[in-house]
């Protein structure tokens, strides 16, 4: 993106966020990742994904890849981190794979990587292999202070393979673990949060996705032990309505 272009579209969102104002559960914003990641995304919708964010103050925006570029333009020097993911959302594909995109996104802005553990793997109950893929691409971002969340998908575990995902990303030094890619069905429960919570300790973060559609959802997780949420509702979320956007 060239930087007249760049700055236009940051002017053009801090604009629309001055509009758009906040309201409601503002607390909340503060630990919520503004999710986009259907595969139908369009450039004007990444761009009032932004807008949403700087309005509203969200951790982050997380989008997939092909967007990074565009948000961290948007948000650059905002304070608003910009979120991608790797490897989504079925996490069957090559380590080597997950790794490149890993960097390719951090190259183009992105501080944070949310990455599908390998879930047929850790189900074959190959934990060597989970874990090295996991140890890989934390390398690759804590080389340039960025931060890997690992997708669990909680929905496929049962509580003893959850619990053991978590001592293999712990162990792998990833700095969150994550319940769902929102597309896989299910999604962010109470009961697994804070079972991910008791296995992790106080030292990781835990990040609950998919499934969350208001602010009383929203708490009961944080009150089970998340640090961060992500939600394509987030809007709806900090102005206290009620939201049936997908994750």
């Amino acid at each position: 993106m060239l930087p007249d272009e760049r700055n236009l579209r940051a002017r053009d969102a801090r604009i629309e966020s001055a509009e758009l104002g906040a309201s409601g559960n503002e607390d909340l914003a503060r630990v919520i990742d503004h999710t986009l990641l259907r595969p139908d995304a369009t450039a004007a919708q990444i761009d009032q994904l932004c807008a949403e964010a700087l309005a509203h103050r969200f951790a982050a925006v997380c989008v997939n890849g092909t967007w990074v570029e565009r948000c961290s333009g948007i948000l650059d020097g905002s304070g608003i981190a910009v979120c991608t993911v790797a490897g989504f959302p079925l996490g069957a594909m090559a380590s080597e794979a997950k790794v490149y995109e890993a960097r390719c996104a951090i190259e183009r802005g992105a501080s944070e990587v949310d990455m599908v553990m390998n879930i047929g793997a850790h189900k074959s109950g190959d934990a060597a292999l989970v874990g090295r893929e996991i140890a890989a691409v934390a390398d690759v971002c804590h080389r340039v202070g960025a931060r890997l969340k690992v997708i669990l998908e909680t929905a496929l575990l049962d509580d003893s393979e959850k619990i053991r995902a978590c001592e293999i990303a712990r162990s792998a030094s990833a700095d969150f673990v994550k319940t769902s890619t929102g597309f896989a069905g299910g999604g962010a429960t109470p009961a697994d949060v804070s079972l991910m919570r008791k296995v992790v300790g106080a030292a990781m973060g835990v990040k609950a996705a998919g499934g969350i559609r208001d602010a009383s959802t929203a708490r009961a997780l944080l009150a089970a032990g998340a640090t961060r949420l992500g939600t394509s509702a987030s809007v709806a979320i900090v102005r206290g309505d009620r939201s049936s956007a997908p994750h």
